[in-house]
């Protein structure tokens, strides 16, 4: 018998009724009702009760344990009263009679936080105490998630073929996108080792020696700013090459990995494979960025060549760009677009907006010949039509219709004397107010998760984007069961 446990705090249920078991863990609550003492014990995998007997020594040694200490408690399994089950424990029908408790180690300070708490807690107190922050349930299972996420993409790679090798972590230094980290040298005075910022070297080194598929989960080290997506210093990516293989070798690979990651860990609906491909120069021009948020069902329409042939002088041998909205907005809401296009550099915003008999009202509506005002229409509706389009969104909640009526058409410009620099800085100033209209108008809230690839996709995935995705989806999908 192992001297501390011989079942694990989850494991104890209705069949072990009359036997005499061991478990070890964690003392999480105390309640003392004077004649018995109750604790429940916790460690990795779950919460058991324990109960002490009437004997008084036993009921004082037990109400004098602090919360947090470590113990061994050996006794009998009983069946719960019927008042005492707890449905929400995987043991709540089952307790332990104590016969023997042992403190293990003794906790002899205050807690400076309690562990299993929603309130917030400062992140320098829960660093200097990291041994009780990552006692937390919520940490400990995103800890056990992100190991069941290596092994389930470790697996996938070997099962197609690929060989894992773990590459040096100590090297020299390589031109990269970001400053490195150096590492003094003991023997070599003077020199340095620098933290690898990518396995890239390493892996083309196999490629060319004959290891014709590679992958590993390698570390990243790089000296940057932190991103929404990266916490800085250190990150994690699952990195992969192949020889003698095309882009489309690649995608074949490493589609059905994320897609078969994402179904195994999340609820949420996924894009099937293939993923949907976006060209560099599709995305700028439609979405305004070359990482569409694919959730925002509003995308960029070219009215160039249509306001040439208009009278409005600021839109004539300009490019101009216009996005679709459906939905009512006020004329404060107008307003708060405008400014927000000032505050990016845009020369304007104007906008129209299209009624129930299809005319038109707004700044601009006056602008407009009528024998163009159908044209518009009709230039509108053809792109709404572009399957290439609809395409791409028909998975999200939001759905953009053919319907003109109470939409709200945002056309806008860029002020510069470079032909060039006007095209692309409206390319990316479109995307911005594209991303602001379908936040203002809370046009993203979609359940699924969509994914797109496009012409410079990188030979690789990055873990920590993976894991941050996920856990997102767990934590939503937790927080909707609690309600």
């Amino acid at each position: 018998m192992n001297k501390y446990k011989t079942h694990t705090c989850n494991e104890i249920s209705l069949e072990d009724v009359g036997k005499k078991v061991r478990i070890a863990g964690f003392v999480e609550t105390i309640r003392d009702l004077g004649g018995l003492v109750f604790l429940d014990i916790r460690d990795m995998y779950g919460i058991t009760q324990v109960v002490t007997s009437g004997n008084p020594e036993d009921v004082d040694f037990a109400s004098h344990i602090p919360i947090e200490s470590s113990v061994t408690v050996f006794g009998e399994v009983k069946k719960r009263d019927e008042e005492t089950v707890n449905p929400k424990l995987k043991t709540g029908l089952v307790e332990i009679r104590i016969e023997e408790i042992e403190v293990l180690g003794k906790r002899t300070k205050m807690l400076p936080f309690e562990i299993n708490t929603d309130q917030d807690i400062r992140e320098d107190l829960r660093l200097q105490y990291r041994f009780l922050d990552l006692r937390n349930n919520k940490l400990k299972n995103n800890i056990i998630l992100r190991a069941k996420v290596l092994q389930f993409l470790r697996n996938q790679m070997i099962e197609q073929g690929f060989l894992e090798v773990q590459t040096p972590i100590l090297t020299s230094s390589s031109p990269e996108g970001a400053r490195d980290y150096l590492v003094p040298s003991r023997l070599h005075a003077g020199k340095f080792y620098a933290l690898p910022q990518a396995p890239q070297q390493f892996k083309q080194l196999l490629m060319v020696s004959g290891i014709d598929k590679y992958f590993q989960i390698a570390p990243c080290f790089r000296d940057e700013d932190a991103r929404a997506d990266r916490a800085p210093g250190e990150f994690y990516q699952l990195d992969m090459e192949m020889s003698y293989a095309t882009q489309e070798d690649v995608f074949n690979v490493i589609e059905p990995v994320i897609y078969n990651t994402f179904k195994e860990f999340s609820d949420k609906a996924i894009s099937n494979t293939p993923f949907t491909r976006i060209a560099y120069k599709e995305a700028m021009v439609k979405y305004g960025t070359d990482k569409p948020d694919l959730r925002n069902p509003l995308y960029i329409i070219d009215l160039s060549d249509f306001f040439n042939k208009c009278t409005f002088k600021p839109f004539i041998n300009r490019t101009v760009r216009a996005i679709k909205v459906k939905g009512h907005m006020s004329k404060g809401f107008h307003e708060k677009m405008l400014k927000y296009a000032t505050s990016i550099g845009m020369g304007g915003l104007g906008y129209l907006e299209v009624q129930e008999d299809l005319s038109y009202k707004g700044p601009i509506d006056k602008f407009i010949p009528e024998e163009y005002k159908k044209e518009l229409s009709q230039i509108i509706d053809r792109e709404l039509k572009d399957p290439s389009i609809t395409g791409m969104i028909s998975v999200t909640k939001v759905k953009v219709t053919n319907d003109l009526k109470y939409a709200k058409i945002y056309i806008s410009i860029l002020n510069s004397k470079d032909e060039k620099a006007t095209i692309e800085g409206l390319k990316k100033s479109s995307g911005f107010i594209r991303s602001e209209l379908a936040r203002s108008v809370n046009l993203r809230n979609t359940p699924e998760i969509i994914f797109e690839l496009d012409d410079s996709i990188e030979y690789g995935a990055r873990i920590d984007s993976i894991l941050d995705k996920i856990m997102k989806d767990v934590k939503k999908s937790n927080e909707n069961e609690e309600e």
